[in-house]
């Protein structure tokens, strides 16, 4: 589907990718509804978005309350008159540590996040997208969706599900208009840490010398719109993603070993 003159609701619009989703967007000539829980980033957004403010809007909305997620809808389709395409972006990490550790108001949050909010937020626009004439709908897992790391558990769960509800969701709409993409990022050079208030521990800078290569925030965008184009079915966005996929189905016991080695040293003690 191309984007060109679509509509487009994009998800955690209020930084990082999703920010740059938001803008790539734009640039290629579509219309954005950029939705976030953050006022203040979400006007960020809006800013840098200033010539094209005819085509964006930004929602402030809690997409793990379902209630308000029906109400975005509305607010969306009122503004906009149409909706073709969703890109559920929005998530956060866990406190990075053992889930021996981990309290159960982490675990919820982490799981209404990532997993109900992007089930939210398809349960509202997937009627409406199935009238259009086609239709779109990406929702990003994580490469912590297919492989284990440790002291990121629960988050890995919860990408797992949205692994595998947005592959069943795409087996039962084969035969509709709506097509649809799930998206591995690999390590990406975000506030991702900070944006879900567990410090600044593991934050990845792109311009550091890292074993985790770190992509930008705006060419992960540009992968993932050009992905929503090509009507790609499973998307790996950096070579570490690929890479780690590759060598999981090759070896699951190496690769967790190597993983533990990785990022053992990150666990909280």
């Amino acid at each position: 589907m191309k984007v060109q003159g679509k509509v487009m609701v994009v998800t955690g619009a209020g930084n990082g990718i999703g920010r740059e989703l938001a803008l790539y967007l734009l640039s290629k000539g579509a219309q954005v509804a950029g939705v976030d829980l953050n006022p203040d980033t979400l006007e960020g957004t809006a800013k840098m978005a200033r010539g094209f403010e005819n085509r964006f809007s930004g929602f402030v909305t809690d997409i793990s309350d379902g209630g308000a997620v029906l109400a975005l809808e509305k607010e969306v389709l009122a503004q906009f008159g149409a909706v073709d395409g969703l890109i559920n972006n929005a998530g956060i990490i866990q406190p990075f540590t053992r889930l021996n550790e981990l309290g159960l108001p982490a675990i919820q949050r982490v799981i209404n996040v990532n997993l109900l909010g992007t089930l939210f937020v398809t349960k509202a626009f997937l009627p409406h997208l199935l009238s259009r004439p086609e239709a779109h709908i990406a929702n990003l897992s994580s490469m912590g969706g297919f492989v284990p790391f440790p002291g990121q558990t629960m988050y890995g769960a919860a990408k797992a599900a949205v692994k595998l509800m947005t592959e069943g969701l795409a087996s039962e709409l084969i035969h509709t208009n709506v097509k649809v993409t799930v998206v591995f990022p690999g390590a990406i050079a975000t506030n991702i840490s900070a944006n879900s208030g567990v410090g600044s521990k593991i934050n990845i800078d792109a311009n550091r010398g890292s074993r985790m290569v770190a992509l930008s925030a705006a060419k992960a965008a540009q992968i993932i719109v050009n992905g929503i184009e090509r009507n790609t079915k499973r998307l790996f966005v950096g070579i570490d993603s690929a890479l780690m996929d590759k060598l999981y189905r090759l070896s699951p016991s190496l690769t967790a070993r190597l993983l533990v080695k990785m990022m053992g040293p990150l666990l909280q003690s």
